[in-house]
Protein backbone atom coordinates (compact mmCIF):
# COMPACT_ATOMS: atom_id res chain seq x y z
CA UNK A 1 0.00 0.00 0.00
CA UNK A 2 1.41 3.36 -0.98
CA UNK A 3 2.84 5.42 2.55
CA UNK A 4 0.13 8.73 2.85
CA UNK A 5 2.24 10.04 5.85
CA UNK A 6 5.74 10.76 6.38
CA UNK A 7 7.23 11.81 9.64
CA UNK A 8 10.34 13.39 7.92
CA UNK A 9 10.04 16.60 6.02
CA UNK A 10 8.05 16.81 2.81
CA UNK A 11 9.86 14.84 -0.13
CA UNK A 12 8.09 12.28 -2.04
CA UNK A 13 5.21 13.01 -3.90
CA UNK A 14 1.95 11.67 -2.41
CA UNK A 15 3.50 11.57 1.02
CA UNK A 16 1.19 14.01 3.56
CA UNK A 17 3.96 15.24 5.95
CA UNK A 18 4.87 18.22 8.20
CA UNK A 19 5.86 20.75 6.74
CA UNK A 20 6.50 23.64 9.95
CA UNK A 21 8.08 22.35 12.87
CA UNK A 22 8.04 24.69 14.92
CA UNK A 23 5.59 28.01 15.83
CA UNK A 24 8.09 30.07 15.61
CA UNK A 25 8.86 29.24 11.81
CA UNK A 26 4.90 28.90 11.06
CA UNK A 27 4.08 32.66 12.32
CA UNK A 28 7.12 34.03 10.50
CA UNK A 29 5.54 32.94 7.61
CA UNK A 30 1.85 33.44 7.48
CA UNK A 31 2.91 36.62 8.76
CA UNK A 32 4.94 37.29 5.72
CA UNK A 33 2.65 35.62 3.22
CA UNK A 34 -0.57 37.89 4.87
CA UNK A 35 1.64 41.04 4.14
CA UNK A 36 2.25 40.35 0.25
CA UNK A 37 -0.93 39.56 0.30
CA UNK A 38 -0.31 35.58 -0.15
CA UNK A 39 -2.75 32.87 0.30
CA UNK A 40 -2.21 29.94 2.26
CA UNK A 41 -4.08 26.48 4.08
CA UNK A 42 -3.09 25.29 7.24
CA UNK A 43 -3.99 22.22 8.40
CA UNK A 44 -3.09 20.50 11.52
CA UNK A 45 -2.59 16.65 11.73
CA UNK A 46 -3.19 14.41 14.38
CA UNK A 47 -3.80 10.73 14.59
CA UNK A 48 -7.54 10.58 13.47
CA UNK A 49 -6.70 12.39 10.63
CA UNK A 50 -4.09 9.71 9.88
CA UNK A 51 -6.68 6.99 9.82
CA UNK A 52 -8.83 9.41 7.46
CA UNK A 53 -5.81 9.52 5.46
CA UNK A 54 -5.36 6.29 5.00
CA UNK A 55 -8.96 5.45 4.03
CA UNK A 56 -10.27 8.56 2.35
CA UNK A 57 -8.64 9.37 -0.90
CA UNK A 58 -10.93 12.52 -1.22
CA UNK A 59 -9.44 13.46 1.88
CA UNK A 60 -5.75 12.76 1.29
CA UNK A 61 -5.64 15.17 -1.92
CA UNK A 62 -7.13 17.72 0.26
CA UNK A 63 -4.36 17.62 2.63
CA UNK A 64 -1.84 16.97 -0.10
CA UNK A 65 -3.19 20.75 -0.81
CA UNK A 66 -2.73 22.47 1.66
CA UNK A 67 0.52 25.03 2.08
CA UNK A 68 1.25 24.24 5.85
CA UNK A 69 0.87 21.05 7.71
CA UNK A 70 1.50 21.19 11.41
CA UNK A 71 1.30 18.48 14.61
CA UNK A 72 -1.48 18.63 16.53
CA UNK A 73 -1.57 15.69 18.89
CA UNK A 74 1.16 14.63 20.86
CA UNK A 75 1.86 11.28 19.17
CA UNK A 76 2.55 13.21 16.23
CA UNK A 77 5.11 14.54 17.68
CA UNK A 78 6.21 11.40 19.48
CA UNK A 79 6.48 9.52 15.95
CA UNK A 80 8.46 12.08 14.35
CA UNK A 81 10.68 11.92 16.96
CA UNK A 82 11.08 8.26 16.62
CA UNK A 83 11.73 8.89 13.54
CA UNK A 84 14.63 11.43 13.98
CA UNK A 85 12.75 14.49 13.56
CA UNK A 86 11.93 17.01 16.28
CA UNK A 87 8.80 18.97 15.69
CA UNK A 88 6.66 21.44 18.02
CA UNK A 89 3.15 20.84 19.12
CA UNK A 90 0.89 23.24 17.24
CA UNK A 91 -3.09 22.66 18.38
CA UNK A 92 -5.06 24.29 15.73
CA UNK A 93 -7.50 26.11 18.68
CA UNK A 94 -3.71 27.87 19.87
CA UNK A 95 -3.71 29.57 16.34
CA UNK A 96 -7.01 31.73 16.69
CA UNK A 97 -5.52 34.29 19.23
CA UNK A 98 -2.19 34.52 17.33
CA UNK A 99 -3.67 34.91 14.02
CA UNK A 100 -6.33 37.13 15.02
CA UNK A 101 -3.64 39.52 16.64
CA UNK A 102 -1.65 39.07 13.35
CA UNK A 103 -4.34 40.26 11.35
CA UNK A 104 -5.25 43.32 13.68
CA UNK A 105 -1.62 44.34 13.02
CA UNK A 106 -1.87 43.86 9.33
CA UNK A 107 -4.97 45.19 8.77
CA UNK A 108 -6.29 41.85 7.59
CA UNK A 109 -10.66 41.55 7.04
CA UNK A 110 -11.16 37.72 8.87
CA UNK A 111 -13.90 35.64 8.34
CA UNK A 112 -15.40 32.81 11.14
CA UNK A 113 -16.67 29.88 9.32
CA UNK A 114 -18.30 27.31 10.64
CA UNK A 115 -20.31 26.20 14.09
CA UNK A 116 -23.78 27.69 14.87
CA UNK A 117 -24.43 31.20 14.45
CA UNK A 118 -24.86 31.66 18.34
CA UNK A 119 -21.40 30.42 18.86
CA UNK A 120 -20.17 32.37 15.87
CA UNK A 121 -21.40 35.59 17.24
CA UNK A 122 -20.32 34.95 20.80
CA UNK A 123 -16.80 33.74 19.20
CA UNK A 124 -16.72 37.31 17.12
CA UNK A 125 -17.37 38.86 20.38
CA UNK A 126 -14.85 37.16 22.29
CA UNK A 127 -12.16 38.00 19.79
CA UNK A 128 -13.11 41.57 19.83
CA UNK A 129 -12.57 41.89 23.26
CA UNK A 130 -8.93 39.75 23.09
CA UNK A 131 -7.59 41.66 20.11
CA UNK A 132 -8.07 45.71 19.90
CA UNK A 133 -8.51 46.27 15.96
CA UNK A 134 -9.66 43.24 14.69
CA UNK A 135 -12.06 43.24 12.13
CA UNK A 136 -14.26 40.28 11.43
CA UNK A 137 -16.10 41.28 8.29
CA UNK A 138 -18.24 37.82 8.34
CA UNK A 139 -19.45 35.08 10.29
CA UNK A 140 -20.80 32.59 8.17
CA UNK A 141 -22.46 29.15 9.79
CA UNK A 142 -23.02 26.56 6.97
CA UNK A 143 -26.46 24.26 6.78
CA UNK A 144 -26.49 20.93 7.80
CA UNK A 145 -25.33 18.80 5.48
CA UNK A 146 -22.40 21.10 4.33
CA UNK A 147 -20.80 19.92 1.13
CA UNK A 148 -17.42 21.70 0.47
CA UNK A 149 -17.34 21.25 -2.63
CA UNK A 150 -20.69 21.21 -3.59
CA UNK A 151 -23.44 24.07 -4.00
CA UNK A 152 -22.83 24.99 -0.49
CA UNK A 153 -19.83 25.09 -0.01
CA UNK A 154 -19.81 27.34 -3.41
CA UNK A 155 -22.54 29.89 -1.25
CA UNK A 156 -19.90 30.01 1.49
CA UNK A 157 -17.57 30.74 -1.32
CA UNK A 158 -19.32 33.64 -2.21
CA UNK A 159 -19.82 35.35 1.08
CA UNK A 160 -16.28 34.96 1.52
CA UNK A 161 -15.95 36.92 -0.87
CA UNK A 162 -18.24 39.32 -0.86
CA UNK A 163 -17.08 40.34 2.86
CA UNK A 164 -13.48 41.32 1.81
CA UNK A 165 -11.75 38.70 3.93
CA UNK A 166 -8.37 37.90 3.66
CA UNK A 167 -7.68 35.16 6.41
CA UNK A 168 -10.86 32.96 7.12
CA UNK A 169 -10.87 30.77 10.31
CA UNK A 170 -12.51 27.51 9.32
CA UNK A 171 -14.48 25.64 12.30
CA UNK A 172 -15.88 22.76 10.62
CA UNK A 173 -14.36 19.61 11.32
CA UNK A 174 -12.54 16.92 9.39
CA UNK A 175 -12.81 16.57 6.81
CA UNK A 176 -15.02 19.47 5.71
CA UNK A 177 -12.50 22.06 6.61
CA UNK A 178 -9.92 20.76 4.98
CA UNK A 179 -11.19 20.44 1.77
CA UNK A 180 -12.91 23.51 1.96
CA UNK A 181 -9.45 25.35 2.61
CA UNK A 182 -8.23 23.94 -0.65
CA UNK A 183 -11.01 24.63 -2.72
CA UNK A 184 -10.93 28.20 -1.18
CA UNK A 185 -7.49 28.08 -1.45
CA UNK A 186 -8.01 27.58 -5.61
CA UNK A 187 -10.48 30.46 -6.25
CA UNK A 188 -9.21 32.65 -4.08
CA UNK A 189 -5.53 32.98 -3.67
CA UNK A 190 -4.94 35.69 -1.81
CA UNK A 191 -7.25 34.24 1.29
CA UNK A 192 -5.72 31.84 4.04
CA UNK A 193 -7.92 29.23 5.27
CA UNK A 194 -6.88 28.19 9.09
CA UNK A 195 -8.42 24.51 9.84
CA UNK A 196 -9.07 24.65 13.84
CA UNK A 197 -11.48 22.52 14.30
CA UNK A 198 -13.27 23.40 18.10
CA UNK A 199 -11.03 26.56 18.38
CA UNK A 200 -14.24 28.72 18.05
CA UNK A 201 -16.33 27.00 20.24
CA UNK A 202 -13.59 27.20 22.91
CA UNK A 203 -13.90 30.71 22.53
CA UNK A 204 -17.02 30.61 22.49
CA UNK A 205 -17.72 29.12 25.47
CA UNK A 206 -19.74 26.70 24.06
CA UNK A 207 -17.31 23.63 24.10
CA UNK A 208 -14.51 23.82 27.19
CA UNK A 209 -11.21 22.85 26.49
CA UNK A 210 -9.37 20.12 28.83
CA UNK A 211 -7.32 22.15 31.67
CA UNK A 212 -3.72 22.77 31.57
CA UNK A 213 -2.05 20.56 33.50
CA UNK A 214 -4.47 17.95 31.39
CA UNK A 215 -2.90 18.91 28.42
CA UNK A 216 0.53 19.16 29.95
CA UNK A 217 0.36 15.03 31.13
CA UNK A 218 -0.61 14.44 27.38
CA UNK A 219 -3.74 13.55 27.97
CA UNK A 220 -6.42 15.25 26.61
CA UNK A 221 -7.90 12.91 24.67
CA UNK A 222 -9.13 11.07 27.45
CA UNK A 223 -10.57 14.65 29.17
CA UNK A 224 -12.57 14.86 25.90
CA UNK A 225 -13.69 11.22 25.37
CA UNK A 226 -15.05 11.47 29.39
CA UNK A 227 -17.44 14.37 27.85
CA UNK A 228 -18.62 12.55 24.80
CA UNK A 229 -17.57 8.50 25.33
CA UNK A 230 -20.54 7.64 22.44
CA UNK A 231 -18.96 9.63 20.23
CA UNK A 232 -15.35 9.29 20.77
CA UNK A 233 -14.61 5.85 21.69
CA UNK A 234 -14.71 4.22 18.27
CA UNK A 235 -12.73 7.06 16.94
CA UNK A 236 -9.99 6.74 19.94
CA UNK A 237 -10.15 3.02 19.38
CA UNK A 238 -8.92 3.52 15.70
CA UNK A 239 -6.17 6.01 16.49
CA UNK A 240 -4.58 3.52 19.23
CA UNK A 241 -5.06 0.62 16.72
CA UNK A 242 -2.64 2.43 13.82
CA UNK A 243 -0.14 3.40 16.72
CA UNK A 244 1.87 0.52 16.17
CA UNK A 245 2.14 0.22 12.49
CA UNK A 246 2.66 3.83 12.71
CA UNK A 247 5.51 3.22 15.37
CA UNK A 248 7.51 0.75 13.06
CA UNK A 249 7.54 3.26 10.25
CA UNK A 250 8.66 6.05 11.99
CA UNK A 251 11.71 3.23 13.05
CA UNK A 252 12.58 2.54 10.24
CA UNK A 253 12.70 5.94 8.69
CA UNK A 254 14.98 6.93 11.47
CA UNK A 255 16.89 3.82 10.74
CA UNK A 256 17.32 4.81 6.53
CA UNK A 257 18.38 7.82 7.77
CA UNK A 258 21.44 6.58 9.39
Amino acid sequence: MTQTVSFHAPAVPGTVAITEPTRAGLMADLEARLAAGRGFALATINLDHIVKLRRDPAFRAAYLAQTHVVADGNPVVWLSRLAGREVELIPGSELVLPLAAMAARQGVPVALLGSTEAALAAAAEGLRASVPGLEIVATIAPPMGFDPEGATGTGALGALEASGARLCFLALGAPKQEAFAARGLRARPGVGFVSIGAGLDFIAGTQTRAPVWVRRIAMEWAWRMAGNPRRLARRYAACFAVLPGLGLSAWRARAARR
